[in-house]
């Protein structure tokens, strides 16, 4: 069954989704001689709500993305403070005006791309005397209406973080829709490879298997696990 046939049809169970999932991360880094550990899988339950979440958790995800500060308040202090050992990582775009919110709840921030939020989320970890590890998010595709970082950008918004005593453990990208995402993800993976990082999430539901075998060490799906999300 291919990626995206997983993504359009998956099995109700949470456990059989979770398993067959981390079985096509086990196959896709064998197959690129990577050990499957080195793969770090982020469930995205953005607009799921707990009674969706608790059985991954009880299957044994430990790893979970949120795409907005409040809606992450809303549902996770519950969930962490019944599961402490959750690492909660926010995908989605972030205003810099909840950098310090963003701060205090998530352990990995996937979204910095560009310098007024790099200012506000040092300001919030010095303040909260906590450093989050962040990726720096690339506009790899060059599209208007997607958030990241131009390409040309990337070198000096990383100077610039660690000057700033920001964490950035990687690079992120979101490929353009409808087309081969791997161009995409090697060019995302040479790039990292040239600023001396080792972190690259890249990845989704219908794509994960491609970005793993190119060197994503994060991958981020919502749909594969979760369903398709409910409609607004």
């Amino acid at each position: 069954m291919s990626p995206a046939s997983l993504a359009n049809d998956p099995p109700h169970d949470a456990t059989t989704r979770l398993a067959a999932v981390r079985n096509r991360i086990i196959r896709s880094a064998a197959l690129a001689g990577r050990k499957p550990q080195d793969v770090t899988l982020i469930a995205v339950s953005k607009t799921h709500g707990a009674p969706d979440i608790t059985p991954l958790i009880a299957a044994g995800q430990r790893v979970f993305g949120e795409n907005r500060v409040q809606e992450a308040q809303d549902k996770w202090p519950a969930l962490c403070a019944a599961t402490p050992d959750i690492s909660l990582h926010l995908v989605g775009q972030l205003q810099s005006n909840k950098a310090a919110d963003a701060v205090a709840l998530f352990d990995v921030i996937h979204s910095l791309d560009r310098p007024s939020l790099l200012n506000a989320l040092a300001k919030a970890m010095a303040s909260a005397g906590r450093q989050v590890p962040c990726f720096v998010q690339v506009n790899i595709g060059a599209e208007e209406q997607k958030g990241g970082c131009r390409i040309a950008d990337v070198p000096a918004l990383i100077m610039q973080a660690r000057e700033a005593d920001v964490p950035v453990i990687g690079l992120m990208c979101v490929p353009p829709a409808d087309v081969e995402p791997a161009p995409y993800f090697a060019l995302l993976g040479k790039m990292a490879r040239e600023e001396g990082l080792s972190g690259l999430s890249m990845g989704m539901s219908g794509d994960y298997e491609t970005a793993i075998m190119l060197g994503a060490t994060h991958v981020r799906v919502g749909t594969a696990l979760f369903g398709s999300r409910p409609k607004a």
